[in-house]
């Protein structure tokens, strides 16, 4: 995608020369949007602080990170046991977001077998091929949502109505390698010149919503607007919401949907008011081997101090740190929810769009 008219993946990575080692770039999210820096991964063990501190975040991007932190660990040392090491210690920094696991799976499956002096340049050409399959996929789902998009837009287009989806959390491109799952088909949209808004939700505590999802729609030029997250249910109501379309760290062979904490919410609202409610999310984001989101999906519980402190640009220019709640008061974060599969009007795919129960596997 563009960030001030130049082109940017979400990560890359950066051959060395004489006594450098390959690192890894990455679009440092926690910066953002107050400032857009370019942070260099250099060893596993500072790819695994990035996907903790949601330095990178989204279930595709944290596959496509992970992989690369394999790379970097077989750059360190190709043995059988660093590569067992390494792969436990990738899957056990963020539990929740399925392709996490999946790329790192992928990359077991492909080096295990293989002689230890070998490992180093394919795990950094299979690293690339993920990437390069991500970007594949995001722009089918943006395809496929826009035919979605489409065939609703023709319900109001003759009435001069903008077509208005709300989105929660972030699904673009951000969250991926490019192009993202839930705001592809918006782009596209947009691209073909349907009059389409965004409702922005901020998505507490980490504002991901507010932070992300508004920088990057402002980047390629879509009409958006950030909301509190509690907004979306009236909003619904006043008839001001067209569709919601989220994306998700996990979905189940069932079509619950995993995403980030209040989507649920937002799903409810949806079903009360009979506005369309979709997932968008690539095949790697489905969990084949799980049926029931609720009692199945392990979900990530992060430190209260998101709760606690929200961050923000000062009068001065800084960006700070506030707390806003009473020092006495105890938090509790859990960072996802699952919607149930019979709120989910439909899981947008690279292959389709599908109802929850008819997911068909493919590969």
């Amino acid at each position: 995608m563009l960030v001030s008219q130049q082109q940017y993946r979400t990560i890359w990575p950066i051959e060395g020369s004489g006594e450098r080692l390959n690192a890894v770039a990455i679009i440092d999210q926690t910066k953002l949007p107050h400032a857009f820096e370019i942070a260099h991964i250099g060893n596993l063990q500072q790819m695994i602080t990035a996907i903790k501190t949601m330095q990178v975040r989204g279930a595709p991007l944290i596959g496509a990170a992970a992989a690369y932190g394999i790379a970097l660990a077989m750059q360190q040392e190709p043995s059988d046991h660093h590569l067992q090491v390494a792969a436990t210690q990738l899957v056990q920094s963020r539990p929740t977001a399925v392709n996490l696991n999946w790329a790192v799976q992928r990359m077991l499956n492909l080096l295990l077998p293989m002689a230890e002096v070998n490992r180093t340049q394919v795990a950094w050409a299979e690293a690339a091929a993920i990437c390069d399959e991500d970007v594949l996929l995001n722009q089918a789902i943006g395809q496929h949502g826009l035919g979605l998009i489409q065939r609703f837009y023709q319900k109001i287009a003759y009435q001069g109505k903008v077509f208005n989806v709300l989105t929660h959390c972030n699904a673009g491109w951000l969250a991926t390698v490019d192009f993202g799952t839930a705001l592809a088909p918006i782009y596209a949209a947009h691209n073909a010149g349907i009059a389409v808004h965004v409702w922005v939700d901020e998505t507490r505590p980490r504002n991901q919503g507010a932070s992300l999802t508004s920088w990057e729609l402002a980047q390629h030029g879509v009409p958006h607007t950030v909301i509190s997250d509690n907004a979306g249910g009236h909003l619904m109501q006043q008839g001001a919401v067209d569709m919601v379309i989220v994306g998700a760290d996990r979905v189940t062979s069932a079509g619950d949907v995993c995403n980030k904490i209040g989507t649920y919410l937002k799903a409810l609202a949806a079903f009360d008011n009979k506005v369309p409610f979709y997932a968008a999310v690539p095949s790697p984001t489905i969990d084949w081997d799980i049926a029931n989101g609720l009692t199945e999906i392990e979900i990530e519980q992060r430190h209260g101090d998101e709760v606690a402190y929200m961050q923000g640009l000062a009068a001065d220019g800084s960006v700070q740190n506030v707390r806003v709640i009473p020092v006495e008061s105890k938090t509790a974060n859990p960072a996802f929810d699952v919607t149930p599969a019979r709120l989910v009007t439909g899981i947008i795919t690279e292959q389709g769009v599908f109802a929850p129960d008819k997911l068909v596997k493919h590969g």
